[in-house]
């Protein structure tokens, strides 16, 4: 058992609510901001003041990513902006934090002490758990643009990561033709040895034919000339952090359909991405604890 009484949640999405409800059925006080617009009446949890936040909990967590503007706190569902700058920074000195994306808080707040802040982004769990709803989302945005069955399609997955190996083998699964291209050659082996067409990522410009491509890698891998040439015709899905792996002007130029899907395990299974926050937050504190 975690020996701390209270946690407080500062801003977010539906992530976070769930997170909260579970919290609290550990047997936890929680306290929260940054939900006014969002109905909240049947939780359990204490909606507050920020102060008050900060002030009645032992530990404060922070959403993922932790801004989307380089300003304020990513905060979906509250009436008024959280700005990370020096006056946040000195509310929350001396408390245990957890977020997603540490650098940008630190960035943004130079005032705190690095030593407090704990980045869950970071933890092996909580991306291997991430990694299947992620998957699941991108299928379903295939399913709604492609106009054909996902069983029988012909799909490339750039990339044989974390995201990358659970997304292919629920591809293979539902039967489509699945081709992995990866840079490693250990993921190349282990790619084909799994049942897939394993090609060189270096080398997509040589491949196509596909239906739907599916890239999980965080750098422009899928340039002009490789969509031309790997694309055309194709539904491109872009998995990958910001800035994304796709040439943009380029896709949109060529007119090849491409979806940036960001923050998919908070858009299509909050309650599951919620409980993967709190379990990684929960790991954290015990080895801490320890």
């Amino acid at each position: 058992m975690i020996k701390i009484n209270s946690f407080g949640i500062i801003g977010g999405d539906k992530r976070q609510l769930m997170m909260a409800k579970s919290i609290v059925a550990d047997g936890y006080k929680v306290y929260m901001t940054g939900f006014e617009t969002i109905d909240t009446t049947v939780g359990t949890w204490i909606d507050t003041t920020l102060e008050n936040t900060v002030n009645n909990s032992d530990v404060l967590i922070l959403p993922l990513p932790i801004t989307k503007d380089n300003k304020t706190l990513n905060s979906t569902y509250a009436d008024r902006p959280i700005y990370l700058n020096s006056d946040f920074a000195g509310l929350i000195s001396g408390k245990r934090v957890y977020c997603g994306m540490k650098s940008q808080l630190l960035k943004l707040c130079p005032e705190l002490d690095p030593k407090l802040i704990y980045d869950y982004m970071l933890r092996e769990e909580f991306a291997v758990q991430n990694a299947v709803p992620t998957s699941e989302g991108a299928i379903e945005i295939a399913m709604r643009e492609y106009s054909g069955t996902i069983n029988g399609s012909r799909c490339l997955v750039i990339g044989y990561g974390r995201i990358g190996r659970v997304l292919a083998a629920m591809l293979k699964g539902i039967g489509a033709y699945v081709t992995v291209a990866s840079r490693k050659k250990q993921d190349m082996a282990w790619s084909h040895l799994a049942g897939y067409n394993a090609v060189r990522s270096d080398k997509l410009h040589e491949t196509g034919g596909f239906d739907i491509v599916f890239n999980t890698v965080p750098y422009v891998l899928l340039d002009a000339h490789t969509l031309a040439k790997t694309c055309d015709g194709a539904i491109v899905i872009d998995l990958a952090s910001q800035p994304g792996g796709v040439d943009k002007e380029a896709a949109k130029r060529l007119g090849i359909r491409c979806t940036h899907a960001l923050s998919l395990p908070g858009r299509v299974a909050p309650k599951a991405a919620g409980e993967i926050i709190k379990n990684t937050v929960y790991n954290m504190l015990e080895e801490e604890y320890e």
